[in-house]
C-alpha cells in the first residue's frame, strides 16, 4: 500500500519582540480565512519574552485586560512556498491589528511601516540590504548543553582552525549550504554571496538591496528560518546567538542603507565633493546609538560580542571603508553611496533594527550634523569618542529613558520592551553561573 502523502498547509506568521515566529498552521483548503483577515491570536502574543512569558504582572497586557484577540492581517507580498513542508505548503507574514482596525502598537512590522511613512512624507525611500552571520552546530546540543562545530569541520575533536573565506569549509558543508541556496531561490529571496566566516561552522549570507525596507526585513526573517529548517534536514542546528563560543568570533547582522528621492537619485551621493549628507546621517546614528543599543544587542549573550580586538565595534565612531568602526562608509560617490551599520548582532529583530537605524538616519536628513573626525585605519579613535556599553542592564535603562526611542517606537512600546528586557537582565544578574562556582567557591 502506497504511503499517504501529507496534505499541504499554509502558515500565517507573526513576528514577536525577539524576532521569533508565532502563528497558526491552517489546511490549504481553508486559506480563504487568512485572506479574509479572520485569523485571530491574542495581541499579547507579541509581548512574550524570550522564555515565552507574557509578564502580565509587569505589562498588564494579558489577563489583566482579558487577554484580548487581535486580527492577523496577511501581507500577500510575503507569501512564499515552504520547501521543507508537504508539497504545496506556503507561509505568509502578517501584522497584528486590534479588533477596532488599527495596527497593534506591539507589532514590529507595524512599527517599521510607521517609520517608513515619515520617509514617504519627505518623498524619500530607504534602500536597504542585510548581511546575516550565523553558526551551524551539531544537533547534540540538547544532550550536551553546549554547541560544538559540525563533525566535518573537526579533527580529533578540535576545530580545524579559523575558516575565514576558506572554501574547504564551504565544501565540507556544501550539502547543507546547497539546501539553503535552493530554498532561498524557491522563496525568491535576493540571496547573493555565501562566505565562510572566522568561527568553525560560521557563515555569512548577503541579501541584496531592496527599495522596500519592510521587504528587506521580511527577507532576513525568512533567511533565518531557511537556515534553521535546512540545518534540521541535515542533522544540524543553526543559531543566530550573538556569541555561541567564548573563544570564537561573534555573529553580526550588518545593514547597508542609502536613500533615494522620487526620481530615483541617491541623496547620499557626494558627487566627488564633501560627503556632507553621508556624514550627517552617520552623526544621526552615532548620536542615537547608545539609546538604541538594546535593539542592536537585545539579550544578555549579545554583550559578550563587544570585545576589543574583535570585528564587533566597541566605540561609537565612523570611518571611510574601516571595518572596525560602528558606522562604515564603503562608497561616497555615485548610486552605491551608502552607510554600513556594523553594531547589531545576528540575534537582533530585523524590523526593530531597521526602525532604529533609519530613525537615526532621518535625524541626519532633517538636520545638518557633524559626526566629528573619522577613525583612521591603524589609529585609535579620536579623543573623546564615546563607547558602547558592555552591560545589558545599562542598555535597558538608556533605552527606557530615551526621547529618541519614545519618538520612533512609541511610548507604549518603549515601556513594554524596556520593562520586559529589564526583567531578563535582572534574571541574568541573579543567576549564579559555573564560572562563579569554579572561580570563587574554592578560593573565598
Amino acid at each position: 500500500m502506497a504511503a499517504e502523502t501529507a496534505p499541504p498547509h499554509i502558515e500565517i506568521l507573526l513576528v514577536g519582540m525577539n524576532g521569533d515566529l508565532r502563528g497558526k498552521r491552517i489546511p490549504a483548503t481553508m486559506e480563504k480565512k487568512i485572506w479574509d483577515g479572520a485569523v485571530r491570536l491574542p495581541t499579547s502574543t507579541q509581548s512574550l519574552d524570550i522564555w515565552g512569558d507574557d509578564n502580565d504582572d509587569i505589562t498588564g497586557l494579558s489577563l489583566t485586560i482579558g487577554d484580548p484577540d487581535g486580527n492577523c492581517i496577511p501581507d500577500q507580498r510575503s507569501l512564499v512556498p515552504m520547501p521543507w513542508a508537504p508539497e504545496g505548503s506556503r507561509q505568509v507574514l502578517s501584522t497584528m491589528h486590534e479588533l477596532t482596525g488599527e495596527p497593534s502598537f506591539m507589532d514590529p512590522r507595524g512599527i517599521l511601516a510607521s517609520l517608513l511613512k515619515r520617509y514617504e512624507e519627505r518623498g524619500l525611500t530607504p534602500v536597504v540590504a542585510t548581511e546575516l552571520e550565523f553558526y551551524v552546530v551539531q544537533d547534540d546540543w540538547r544532550e550536551t548543553g553546549k554547541p560544538r562545530p559540525p563533525e566535518k569541520l573537526m579533527y580529533r575533536g578540535e576545530p580545524n582552525g579559523f575558516q575565514l573565506y576558506d572554501m574547504s569549509a564551504v565544501d565540507a558543508l556544501d550539502d547543507y549550504l546547497q539546501t539553503v541556496r535552493t530554498w532561498a531561490k524557491a522563496q525568491d529571496l535576493p540571496a547573493d554571496a555565501t562566505t565562510a566566516e572566522f568561527g568553525p561552522g560560521q557563515f555569512e549570507i548577503n541579501l541584496l538591496h531592496r527599495a522596500d525596507a519592510l521587504a528587506a526585513a521580511d527577507d532576513c526573517i525568512y533567511l533565518k528560518r531557511i537556515a534553521e529548517q535546512a540545518a534540521m534536514k541535515h542533522g544540524l542546528k543553526s543559531t543566530c546567538m550573538a556569541k555561541p563560543y567564548a573563544d570564537q568570533a561573534g555573529s553580526g547582522l550588518h545593514v547597508h542603507a542609502s536613500i533615494v528621492d522620487r526620481d530615483g537619485n541617491n541623496v547620499l551621493d557626494a558627487r566627488g565633493g564633501d560627503p556632507a549628507r553621508l556624514k550627517s546621517v552617520s552623526a544621526g546614528m552615532l548620536n542615537t546609538m547608545r539609546d538604541a543599543q538594546l535593539i542592536f544587542a537585545p539579550f544578555a549573550n549579545s554583550y559578550r560580542r563587544f570585545q576589543p580586538g574583535s570585528f564587533a565595534p566597541v566605540d561609537i565612531d565612523w570611518g571611510f571603508g574601516h571595518r572596525g568602526t560602528a558606522i562604515r562608509i564603503p562608497d561616497r560617490d555615485g548610486p552605491a553611496a551608502r552607510i554600513e551599520h556594523r553594531v547589531a548582532g545576528a540575534d537582533a529583530n530585523p524590523y526593530l533594527l531597521l526602525t532604529a537605524i533609519l530613525g537615526g538616519m532621518l535625524i541626519g536628513l532633517d538636520e545638518t550634523l557633524d559626526p566629528g573626525p573619522s577613525t583612521e585605519p591603524g589609529k585609535e579613535p579620536p579623543a573623546g569618542t564615546k563607547r558602547l556599553t558592555h552591560d545589558f542592564l545599562t542598555a535597558v535603562e538608556d533605552f527606557s529613558a530615551s526621547p529618541f526611542i519614545k519618538d520612533i517606537f512609541g511610548e507604549r512600546y518603549q515601556k513594554l520592551y524596556g520593562d520586559t528586557k529589564r526583567k531578563e537582565a535582572i534574571t541574568f544578574l541573579r543567576t549564579v553561573s559555573d564560572f562563579d562556582y569554579r572561580t570563587y567557591l574554592p578560593r573565598i
